[in-house]
Parts: structure tokens; sequence; C-alpha cells
């Protein structure tokens, strides 16, 4: 396994490239609305992570990747591909950001209700966001990757919902996706020992029914074999001698 302990240059070059990722859903947040399509979303980012930001999307041609973003809604549950789909009131939507700067990758992902969702799409939605903070929570050197697993899997099985398997966080830098893999469900004090310098992502993925999924035929989109709702929210952290830092959050959380 080929870890990367991040130096303090490259760290740094990693909080640049995460807050420009958070940026951008910062920007995209007015425009998740009803009508408007999943494809013209893609556009928007392009625009601004190339000439606003002078970055890099990285998931542009990415192993085939045709676009800038991923949108995932309602029942897809990771990398949507726009396209010409239009949002309606009721959805919910995972946009998927990941940028380059200077070589270095920012990888964040949120969830958008357009106009008036239901409850239960609500609250899967914080779930999923409390449970990628209780994992974020474990990271600290000598703790271990089953220690963000079962803090994520225990809160979201508490709370009936389930993880999704067969995707999980990475590690990140100079690679889009670096070892280690982290899984959102695992037992505590199992698998690879954390250290300070090393950045990882944490996105769990959480669907209101079972946790199996499906590829659909495009090689890319993943659905919830049930058809029921998915979400999932992310971030890129930086662990730190002390604890974490968290390198994506948005504006209104800096």
């Amino acid at each position: 396994m080929n870890v990367t302990i991040k130096t303090p240059d490259e760290q740094e070059k990693m909080r640049v490239a995460g807050r420009l990722a958070a940026d951008v859903l910062d920007m995209i947040g007015v425009h998740v609305q009803a009508g408007i399509t999943t494809g013209e979303l893609d556009e928007i980012c392009h625009r601004f992570i190339v000439e606003t930001q002078g970055a890099v999307p990285a998931p542009l041609n990415y192993r085939g990747f045709p676009k800038s973003i991923c949108t995932s809604v309602n029942h897809v549950v990771c990398h949507g591909i726009p396209g010409e789909r239009k949002l309606k009131s009721g959805d919910v939507i995972n946009i998927d950001i990941t940028v380059i700067k200077d070589e270095f990758h920012g990888d964040t992902s949120r969830m958008f209700f357009v106009g008036k969702t239901g409850v239960q799409a609500e609250r899967l939605a914080k779930v999923a966001y409390d449970g990628m903070w209780l994992g974020i929570e474990q990271l600290a050197p000598g703790n271990h990757l089953g220690d963000i697993g079962q803090a994520i899997q225990e809160h979201v099985e508490r709370n009936r919902f389930s993880v999704v398997r067969e995707y999980c966080g990475h590690g990140i830098g100079r690679v889009f996706h670096e070892d280690p893999q982290v899984l959102h469900y695992g037992k505590a004090g199992t698998d690879m020992e954390l250290k300070a310098g090393m950045t990882l992502t944490v996105e769990p993925m959480v669907n209101a029914g079972k946790r199996h999924v499906r590829l659909l035929p495009d090689g890319w989109t993943v659905v919830t074999k049930d058809h029921t709702l998915s979400a999932q929210w992310e971030h890129t952290v930086l662990i730190t001698e002390s604890g974490f830092e968290v390198l994506t959050l948005g504006a209104d959380q800096r």
C-alpha cells in the first residue's frame, strides 16, 4: 500500500485545492432550482473552476468520465453523469466537486434540496451528514481506519438506514484516488493506523432502504437496487499531530 505523507508545503497546497472545491459548492447552491438541468449545473461549475479559479475539474476525462462534476439525484448513489435531466420540486441531489490546483486535489460533495422535499429525504440527509462528521472525528494519529467505519456504521444503522459498501473514501493528494481506502463500515481498532500528514476523504453513502446497489450500463452511474433514496456528504481531511483539519469547509463554516 502506497500511502503518502504530505510535507508542510504539500499540506498548504491541499488547503488551497480544498478551499477552491468548497467555493464551487458555495457558488452553485443558488442555481439548484426546479427547471435547471444537471448538464447546466455542470456547465456553470466548469466555467467557474476554469475561468474564475484557474483550476482544473478533476472528473473531466478521468478514466473516461465525460463531465466536470457528478450530479446524483434521488436514488442515484454516486457518479451521476450530468445531462438533460431537469430538476423538479422535491428532488434531492448530491453535487460532487473535485478540483486540481498546482497538481493537488480538493474533493467534496453536498446534498441540495429542490423546493419542498419530504421528511424522509431530510432525515436521510441529516443522518448521512452526522455520520460523516462522526467518522471525521475519529481522525487522529494512532487511531485506525476501522474506527472511522464503525462510528459511521453504528450511527446509520441505529437510525434504520444502511451504508453502501461497494464505494468508499480514499487517500488524496497529487493523485485523485490514493491509498488507503476509507471504508464507511467496520470494526474499531482494525485496519491501518493513521498518521499525521495523511489526507483522506470521508464520504459515506447512506441508503433509505437496503444497502445494495447496481451499476447502470453507462459504466458510471450507481443506483440503489430497491430504488430508495440515497444521500452522501464528503470532506477532504488532513490528519494533524493533534487530530484533524477539514480542508473543504464552506465559507459559512470557516
